[in-house]
């Protein structure tokens, strides 16, 4: 018998609530009750997380909620049949059987390829409904340890209940394969079908006697007993379609193997020869090179980066979620067929850099743009975070004024062997602020540089990076980086489209793109468009930085309520790209960049510090269990100026939390630019305090800011009756959210 399940983790014909919150924390609970779980609170909370991200109900009338977590002493199964059915967001409605998957932190090899095994299992009509006829907990156990290969030998098995599951009316059959994962292979009734396209591992015969090589490798029912086929043989024989997938999700146990078994089973329905790797977390077995020169196109259902992805260059492809690959394995394939036959589709860049954020064709233009920035500020921060506090660090170690003005003349005649008349900590404060300056010299070109990462992939890089030196010499600002990252990664996203052969192809994404991409970017910034835009960033940053008085205080509460508003959002983005750009610029005797610096920073920690001390202290009642815990995170992620960790909260009630996230943000963001302070760190939040000029001040803004939001949001709820209604909220169950008064 497995160690993963036992009786009393069977629960038959239960009613465990209306929504899959309530299903969660009773199965979690179960777990706790068995002795595998520290608490269930913890290992409820980790598996919400997991749904909350994508949610994890499967056709059939199936729900997998699943985790690892700290939480969990043992790798454990519980499994539930509802009744009634509850929504776990699969298309095809509610789902009565539903099978929670805890494993630890550090689950060893062989608990996450049996894991792994009884995903890939849920896949079969047959093995669920002989789950949905068990009569007893013990019967459930017999079937599960059958589907694992841990039942009794075949002569013993035949009379048992759990022979049925792993075999059913269609004739296929789970069959271990060398990493412990199952894999497909037909049965009589497939004798009239094309080749089975197999996930990973080895591949069995109907016979049991053969075994193929590697995951991309299959055998048809007539040469089960014989050696298997090359790929090109046996696909030029049935004149099939060829196309392989990868299949990858954050946990790696159950979708990414699910995924690989729908899409494996349903191109074998439509005829199409297709191989997957899984990218999970019992391991992958990598794609034959032989049979990706061969394929069409790929398939990327994953939620987490592609391992070496750039095997797959001059391919087209098509990306979705994991969980579509399970829902939808058919429009995937026809996608991806239609893909190969389309000599605009976009390809895999060949350059051997991992998968980036590049896009899809199917999104917008739009939401490509969008992404595209966010993805150059992400990358732009830690540019500017280092060179902004090696600079705060050399002007808390030497004197400022004389730092910022002579270390270029120190650096110039004085090493650590021979000072002159340099004193030590002189010299060092102008090699820290020296390195900090170049480092934050690389904000624009680092800002454009990614832009055209998010639109091109790698070969993006190369001609985004000179856009923005082009429009750091042009003083165009972080704004002409953001064009000329735009221009250099759409002209080079539109560089990859034409279908070339492959000798062509292997120079475009190091040669041809980079050259061609860089002279249009560069050359309309120089001839058209750059000289505008820097008399723009020149009168913008001028009317700015000399603001003072009411005007400043003004503009505080602007730049607070931009980086309140959408949370991490776009506008947060542009209020702080305006406040990283400025702080090279500031000196001894001009701190104005510094107090749009630290505005933009007191502001920003403000609606997660909020909703946390409503959701945790002042308004309990009013939130849910989830987001209590919630509010618990979100203590530090305030502290850390990560103004997403309020995004739970105001995806859950927007038009009460971003209002009162904005007030918030509007008196933190005045307050500070009111008292002066200044902050030469770009990033960091309470982290930062050390080099903050007027930090009570700071840290006053911040928690006047921070009550403003908490009581608004509780004074909101309580106008609106939240309390009253909390219950109601869907997947939340009552009982868990109005216990206090």
């Amino acid at each position: 018998m497995s160690d993963l399940i036992n009786p009393g983790l069977v629960l038959l014909d239960r009613d465990l609530g209306e929504s899959t919150d309530s299903v969660i924390r009773e199965l979690a609970a179960t777990v706790h009750r068995e002795g595998r779980a520290s608490t269930a609170d913890s290992l409820a909370a980790d598996a919400l997380a997991r749904e909350a991200k994508n949610a994890t109900g499967i056709p059939g009338g199936i729900g997998i909620p699943h985790c690892r977590s700290e939480a969990v002493t043992q790798a454990t199964l519980v499994m539930a049949r509802l009744a009634p059915a509850v929504d776990f967001g699969a298309k095809d409605g509610p789902a009565d059987i539903v099978f929670f998957i805890a494993a630890p932190a550090g689950a060893d090899q062989e608990h996450l390829k049996l894991l792994s095994k009884l995903a890939r299992s849920l896949m079969k009509k047959p093995f669920v409904a002989s789950l949905r006829a068990a009569q007893s907990p013990e019967e459930v156990v017999d079937i599960v340890d059958a589907a694992l290969g841990l039942a009794p030998q075949p002569d013993d098995a035949a009379a048992s209940p759990a022979a049925a599951s792993g075999t059913g009316a269609a004739g296929s059959s789970a069959v271990a394969g060398s990493d412990g994962s199952a894999t497909s292979t037909p049965g009589p009734a497939d004798a009239a079908g094309t080749g089975v396209a197999t996930a990973g591992g080895a591949a069995a015969g109907a016979a049991g006697a053969t075994a193929a090589s590697s995951a991309g490798t299959h055998a048809s029912p007539a040469e089960s007993a014989t050696p298997a086929a090359s790929p090109s043989e046996d696909a030029g024989a049935r004149g099939t379609r060829r196309l392989v997938a990868v299949t990858a999700c954050p946990t790696g146990i159950a979708h990414t193997y699910m995924a690989a078994d729908a899409l494996a089973n349903t191109a074998q329905e439509m005829g199409v020869d297709l191989q997957v790797e899984t990218q999970g977390s019992s391991g992958a077995t990598r794609l034959d090179p032989a049979v990706i020169g061969q394929a069409e196109a790929v398939i990327f259902a994953t939620d987490v980066d592609v391992r070496e992805r750039s095997r797959f260059a001059g391919l087209p492809y098509i990306a979705s979620a994991v969980k579509r690959g399970i829902d939808e394995p058919r429009e995937m394939i026809q996608e991806a067929l239609e893909a190969a036959d389309d000599p605009r589709a976009p390809k895999v860049t060949g350059d051997g850099g991992e998968v980036s954020s590049a896009v899809t064709g199917s999104e917008g233009w739009g939401t490509r743009i969008r992404k595209a920035v966010m993805t150059g500020v992400s990358y732009m921060i830690p540019f500017v975070a280092a060179g902004g506090l090696l600079m705060a660090i050399a002007f808390m170690i030497a004197d400022p004024v004389l730092v910022a003005e002579q270390a270029d003349d120190i650096l110039a005649t004085a090493t650590l062997g021979n000072l002159g008349d340099v004193s030590l900590a002189m010299y060092l404060g102008a090699v820290l602020f020296k390195t900090g300056n170049l480092a934050i010299s690389l904000l624009v070109p680092a800002l454009a540089g990614y832009i055209a990462y998010g639109l091109a992939d790698r070969p993006g890089i190369a001609p985004g990076f000179a856009a923005g030196l082009v429009a750091n010499y042009m003083g165009a600002g972080f704004l002409g980086g953001i064009v000329g990252g735009l221009l250099a990664g759409i002209f080079a996203y539109w560089l990859t489209l034409p279908r070339l052969p492959r000798w062509l192809g292997s120079l475009m994404p190091v040669v041809i793109i980079p050259l061609l991409a860089t002279l249009f970017a560069g050359g309309l910034l120089f001839l058209l468009i750059g000289g505008p835009i820097a008399a723009f960033m020149t009168w913008l940053t001028g009317a700015l930085t000399g603001m003072s008085g009411a005007s400043a205080v003004t503009l505080g509460a602007v730049l607070g309520l931009m980086m309140c508003s959408d949370l991490g959002g776009p506008i947060n983005k542009v209020a702080y790209s305006f406040a990283v750009a400025g702080l090279g610029a500031a000196t001894v005797t001009n701190t104005a960049p510094q107090e749009i610096m630290a505005t933009v920073i007191a502001a920003g920690m403000v609606p997660p510090l909020g909703m946390a001390l409503a959701s945790t202290a002042l308004g309990r009642k009013y939130f849910t269990a989830a987001e209590r815990e919630n509010g618990k995170t979100s203590w530090l992620l305030g502290a850390s100026f990560i103004s997403e960790g309020a995004i739970p909260f105001a995806a859950a009630d927007p038009l009460r939390v971003i209002p009162a996230s904005m007030a918030g943000g509007v008196i933190t963001g005045a307050l500070t630019m009111a008292w002066g302070v200044t902050s030469a760190a770009p990033h960091g939040g309470i982290w930062i305090l050390p080099v903050v000029d007027g930090r009570w001040g700071f840290v006053a803004a911040i928690l006047a800011g921070t009550v403003v939001t908490a009581v608004l949001v509780t004074l909101f709820k309580r106008i609106g009756n939240v309390k009253k209604h909390v219950g109601e909220v869907p997947g939340v169950p009552q009982t868990q959210q109005t216990v206090e008064v």
